[in-house]
């Protein structure tokens, strides 16, 4: 492999601090880019269609890409629809996110065998293969920083976790700008879109007004090299401003709000709210909305092993507060109703989390919305509890 990889966190810039000027590139020269990457020895992870919907995995060049397809997102709906253009992100957030490439759903933490000498170790190294992650939207982009500040160690004086070290050491980020958000998505209130800000290597803009071409900015040393070997052009006026007019389209388009100055206070506040238990009447307590959150990191412990107990494995495997096993100890689970588990996701998101780590758990990606099989709203459901203490004042003349 050619390219060097980089500590993760000398990798990205904040705007207006490039790491080299914005080029032009091409359809051609987005294929180029893909299949150095590939001969560099990067597996390049992008939205790509299987079973009907737009999900991350392997490609080897734009072929691979959803080209001409867009998608409809509602509360607890997903529909793909055919373009009348040659977009191949013409699309809002893909089903999957980063953090299945940075935190697997199941990681092996120790293999071990019994004979007759004894127990002998055969826990495998973290042999992690470099990583392109091709398409990530801005509301990814900082979900992954937020995975950074919990499992990157440092923060706060939190252990780094060394399997999530492994994975994003050896992680090249190619952003993408967001031109078509879904009727679910709420990033601007969040402060983390449409427009990729930092976090990246290289961000795409996605410019189809006549002639289909990709506005690149550079945020690292490393995706300024990668650049350099890729056929593109200087940026002109009419680049920068198509650009911005993607960003600034959708960033108007955007459906939903999440109002969350004074949120977590509320949550903390509104503990016995029967917004709690209306909600709780619809939850399945399925998991669905911390399975696609980019953010949710929790996870348990599996211990496995043979009939004749000669082999045994221990994993890692993701988990949900929704889960009645999540709070169990002895006696019982302490959040055994469904309410008191929505309660918990919620007010984790939108309030503990900013006390934990200074920033809210929530980046506006309305996938917990979407893949919701009923169509719980998180800003529905902010926004009744917002209500309710709106109503309880005026009746208290405050």
């Amino acid at each position: 492999m050619t390219s060097q990889v980089v500590q993760f966190n000398e990798s990205s810039v904040t705007p207006g601090d490039q790491a080299g000027p914005s080029r032009v590139i091409t359809v051609d020269g987005l294929d180029q880019l893909i299949r150095v990457l590939v001969a560099d020895g990067w597996t390049v992870i992008a939205p790509t269609i299987a079973d009907g919907v737009i999900r991350p995995a392997p490609v080897d060049g734009v072929a691979g890409l959803p080209r001409a397809t867009g998608d409809e997102q509602q509360p607890g709906r997903y529909r793909l629809r055919p373009r009348d253009d040659d977009a191949l992100f013409g699309f809002a957030n893909p089903a999957g996110s980063p953090k299945s490439a940075l935190l697997p759903s199941r990681t092996l933490l120790w293999r071990g065998r019994r004979d007759g000498d004894g127990i002998h170790d055969e826990t495998p190294g973290d042999e992690v293969t470099p990583t392109a992650l091709l398409g990530v939207r801005s509301c990814d982009l900082a979900a992954t920083q937020r995975l950074d500040r919990v499992l990157g160690g440092g923060w706060k004086g939190r252990p780094a976790d060394p399997h999530y070290i492994a994975r994003r050491e050896q992680t090249l980020i190619i952003a993408v700008a967001c031109g078509e958000p879904a009727s679910t998505c709420f990033c601007t209130s969040m402060g983390t879109g449409p427009a990729p800000r930092s976090g990246y290597d290289l961000a795409l803009t996605e410019v189809l007004d006549g002639e289909h071409r990709f506005v690149v900015d550079v945020g690292s040393d490393r995706g300024a090299a990668l650049l350099a070997r890729i056929d593109s052009r200087e940026t002109d006026a009419g680049d920068r401003r198509a650009a911005g007019d993607v960003t600034d389209a959708a960033a108007s388009a955007m459906a939903r709000t999440l109002t969350t100055d004074g949120t977590a206070d509320l949550l903390d506040a509104e503990v016995e709210h029967p917004m709690w238990d209306e909600v709780a009447q619809r939850c399945l307590a399925c998991g669905n909305c911390t399975a696609v959150c980019p953010t949710c990191f929790c996870t348990a412990v599996e211990d496995v092993n043979d009939l004749l107990n000669e082999n045994a494995e221990r994993w890692r495997v993701w988990d949900s507060c929704f889960t009645p096993g999540f709070s169990h100890v002895h006696g019982g689970p302490v959040r055994s109703s469904t309410a008191s588990r929505y309660r918990q996701w919620m007010s984790h998101k939108l309030g503990t989390w900013e006390a934990q780590f200074d920033e809210s758990g929530c980046v506006g990606c309305g996938r917990c919305i979407t893949w919701c099989p009923v169509g719980i709203d998180i800003t529905a459901q902010a926004r009744a509890l917002q209500s309710s203490r709106r109503a309880g004042r005026a009746e208290e003349g405050v």
